[in-house]
């Protein structure tokens, strides 16, 4: 009987996991349809936005890396997105350090603070800083742009670097401390090295961010300061045009190689710990 009842009871196991997969295919599969959509369309022809395609070309690729309406944008978009992974991963790193390792007064106010973009709505946020910029003339400028995303974005790369700090050995920093090292290349020499894998994931995540964020970007947009996301919206909102399929498209593709790096820097980092 007890043999007969734990069969049963592992059958149904297995039958709710095979139901919970198959529900979490048809999930995922629904959410990433219409970037599935989006790909085949961005191969068709240039004078239509259709799925399926009548037809077969490069030519809304060519278009766009041949316009320069489309190509500063994306350029700048890169630049504001590199500065931005730049300085937030400068600031996540020994923020976090302190905020892990140490205890202070004033910490819980100051994590507060520097995660308070995570609770305030994107267009709230936007608003604020658009109001503070434009009485320190930052609008409209890639400056105000690059200060902007670095804010927006510290909180993610903050948490996962933190994340990584948790894994560290206390006691390796205590012994190479106890051995003479200071503590400035006790940090460069013992725990940087196993945080390799957390800050690449951090910036990464910043980078990616900081590329696809529109709100913020839209609120402090200038004439020469269109990021790539604020472009397509534009084009979407006055204009159909087919061009935006291939936009679409690169977008996709970075943000899915920049995620998959992301993925094995994780594994490389729960390997390490």
């Amino acid at each position: 009987m007890a043999l007969a009842s734990r069969s049963i009871h592992d059958g149904r196991k297995r039958a709710l996991r095979w139901l919970g997969s198959i529900l979490a295919f048809f999930v995922y599969l629904f959410l990433l349809a219409p970037s599935l959509i989006v790909i085949p369309v961005s191969f068709g022809s240039k004078y239509e936005l259709k799925f399926p395609p009548t037809e077969y070309s490069l030519d809304l690729y060519s278009i766009f890396f041949s316009s320069e309406a489309w190509t500063q944008p994306l350029f700048l978009s890169l630049r504001v997105a590199l500065m931005t992974t730049l300085i937030a991963t400068v600031i996540a790193v020994p923020a976090a350090y302190a905020l892990v390792r140490f205890r202070f007064p004033g910490q819980k106010f100051i994590l507060g603070l520097i995660m308070s973009p995570l609770i305030i709505p994107s267009v709230v946020f936007a608003l604020g800083i658009y109001l503070y910029f434009s009485y320190l003339r930052l609008t409209g400028t890639a400056t105000g742009l690059v200060l902007a995303h670095t804010m927006f974005v510290l909180p993610y790369t903050l948490v996962i670097i933190s994340a990584g700090v948790q894994k560290l050995d206390p006691n390796l920093e205590f012994g190479a401390m106890l051995m003479g090292a200071g503590r400035l290349r006790m940090l460069l020499t013992v725990v940087l090295p196993q945080l390799y894998p957390s800050i690449g994931a951090g910036a990464l995540f910043a980078f990616l961010i900081s590329f696809d964020e529109v709100v913020i970007s839209w609120f402090l947009a200038g004439p020469t300061t269109t990021t790539l996301s604020v472009k397509m919206f534009s084009a979407i909102q006055w204009e159909i045009s087919p061009v935006i399929a291939a936009v679409s498209t690169i977008l996709t593709v970075i943000s899915l190689v920049v995620c998959l790096i992301n993925v094995a820097l994780q594994k490389k980092s729960e390997v390490q710990a």
